[in-house]
C-alpha cells in the first residue's frame, strides 16, 4: 500500500512537502513524489492532508484499570496491595485488550501504549508495550514483554500500607524493600551462575531453589540487553532516590511522572536521566504533586534532558494525549518538541527508537494523518485516518 501527495512529518532528519510513504507492517519507502514509481498497489491519495507518526503514550495502565468501573473491585485489575514486593507479577495478565478505551487510543491517532501495574507496592511487576488495534486477544498486540520492572517512590506505597499498619509506611522503609529484592536477585543470580559453572565437575554445588521474584528481575542485570527499570516518583528527594538506587545496582532506569523535575533541573541534568511526564492535565490532588506545573517540560529542554509526555491513562483519558503535549506548548515548550515528546523521544526513552517513533524506512507503519488546515496539538484536531501495523484502523 502507498500514500501519495501527502505532507509528512516524518519526526527524523527530513520532512516532505510532498511525498510518499510505501508500507506493508514495515515501511519500505519515503521519499518526494517526485521520485515516486507507481507499482500497482493500493494507493490513497493524501491530497491536503498531513501524515504522521503515530503516537506513543510512554506510561498508562490501559487495559489495567477498566473503562466505567475502573473503581469497583471488578474494573481494578492494576494494583496487588497484598505484598510489598511483587516483581513477577505480569502486566499482560491483567490487560483487558477489549476494554473500549483502546478504540479511544486509536481515533485519537495513538498507536502504541507502554502499559502496566499501578505504584501501590515499591517493586509492583512489569510493563508491557504494545500495539492498540489488531486483536481483541493482548497477545497478539505485544511488542515487547515486559519492557519494564515498576518501582514506587513516594506517597501511594506509604498510603496503600499505612492503613494496614504494615511495612512500608516511610520513604525509608519503601527504599529499603526495594534494596532488598534487588540484592536477594543478584544473589540468586551469582547462585545461579555457580551452579552452572561447577554443574557436571567434582565441585558442583547445589542447584538453588526456584525462586519467580529473583527471576522476573534478572533481566535487569543482563550486560547484553538489560530490562530498564522505570521508578514512579514525583517529588524531589524520591527522584533522587530512584537515581541513588538505580547507580547502586546499574540499572538502566527512567524516571515516570518526575513532578518536581523543573525545580531540580540542574543537578537532574548532571545524571541525563530518561524520564516520562505527565499527567499534565490534572490538579495538584496529592501533597507530592505541589509543584506540578505546565513549564516543567520546557525546563527540562532547556536542560537537555529528554523526555516523554504521558497520561497516566485513566488518570487523563488516553485520547488527550496531544492534548496534554499541548499543555506544554502552552508551558513555554516548542511545538515541534511538544510531537517529539509523544512521538521519536517517547520511542527513545522506552529503548525502542529502532523501530517506533518517526516515518522511516524500515520502522513500523503507524502513522496519523490530519487534515493540513490542523494541528495535532489543536484541540479541536483529530485524525482523518490512523493505520496501525499497514492497516487501516481508523477512518473519520
Amino acid at each position: 500500500m502507498v500514500i501519495k501527495n501527502v505532507k509528512i512529518k516524518t519526526m527524523s532528519d527530513r520532512d516532505y512537502e510532498h511525498g510518499f510513504v510505501r508500507f506493508g507492517e514495515i515501511i519500505t519507502e519515503v521519499g518526494d513524489m517526485s521520485g515516486y514509481i507507481p507499482t500497482g498497489e493500493e494507493e490513497l491519495d493524501g491530497t491536503g492532508k498531513t501524515l504522521y507518526p503515530g503516537f506513543i503514550d510512554a506510561h498508562c495502565h490501559l487495559g489495567m484499570w477498566s473503562d466505567c468501573y475502573s473503581m469497583q473491585l471488578e474494573g481494578d485489575d492494576g494494583n496487588e496491595v497484598t505484598d510489598p514486593s511483587t516483581p513477577h507479577l505480569r502486566a499482560v495478565d491483567s490487560i483487558n485488550a477489549m476494554d473500549r478505551c483502546f478504540a479511544d487510543a486509536v481515533s485519537a491517532g495513538v498507536t502504541c501504549v507502554c502499559t502496566g501495574v499501578g505504584s501501590a507496592n515499591p517493586v509492583g511487576g512489569s510493563f508491557e508495550l504494545l500495539k492498540t488495534y489488531g486483536s481483541k486477544r493482548v497477545d497478539k498486540l505485544l511488542i515487547k514483554s515486559p519492557i519494564a520492572i515498576k518501582f514506587a517512590l513516594g506517597e501511594n506505597p506509604k498510603s496503600s500500607y499505612n492503613d494496614r499498619d504494615e511495612t512500608p509506611i516511610t520513604r525509608m522503609a519503601t527504599a529499603a524493600i526495594i534494596r532488598e529484592q534487588l540484592q536477594k536477585a543478584l544473589r540468586y543470580k551469582e547462585d545461579m551462575e555457580e551452579y552452572r559453572r561447577t554443574k557436571g565437575t567434582d565441585d558442583e554445588v547445589s542447584k538453588p531453589d526456584f525462586d519467580a521474584k529473583c527471576e522476573a528481575l534478572l533481566p535487569l542485570f543482563d550486560k547484553s540487553d538489560k530490562l530498564k527499570a522505570h521508578f514512579h516518583c514525583h517529588r524531589a528527594d524520591d527522584i533522587f532516590t530512584a537515581v541513588r538506587i538505580a547507580k547502586e545496582f546499574d540499572l538502566d532506569y527512567v524516571l515516570i511522572h518526575c513532578t518536581d523535575g523543573g525545580v531540580i533541573a540542574e543537578e537532574l541534568a548532571e545524571d541525563n536521566p530518561s524520564v516520562v511526564l505527565g499527567p499534565l492535565m490534572g490538579d495538584r490532588g496529592k501533597p507530592e504533586l505541589a509543584n506540578h506545573d505546565i513549564s516543567t517540560p520546557r525546563i527540562l529542554r532547556e536542560h537537555g534532558i529528554k523526555f516523554a509526555i504521558c497520561t497516566d491513562h485513566p488518570e487523563t483519558p488516553i485520547q488527550y494525549l496531544p492534548l496534554t503535549a499541548a499543555l506544554a506548548v502552552r508551558g513555554g515548550l516548542s511545538r515541534e518538541d511538544a510531537l517529539r515528546s509523544i512521538t521519536v523521544n517517547a520511542a527513545e526513552v522506552l529503548g525502542v527508537g529502532n523501530i517506533l517513533g518517526s516515518v522511516e524506512v524500515g520502522k513500523n507503519a503507524d502513522f496519523a494523518v490530519f487534515a493540513d488546515n490542523v494541528s495535532p496539538l489543536d484541540v479541536t484536531a483529530s485524525p482523518c485516518m490512523v493505520v496501525v501495523d499497514g492497516k487501516i484502523a481508523f477512518e473519520r
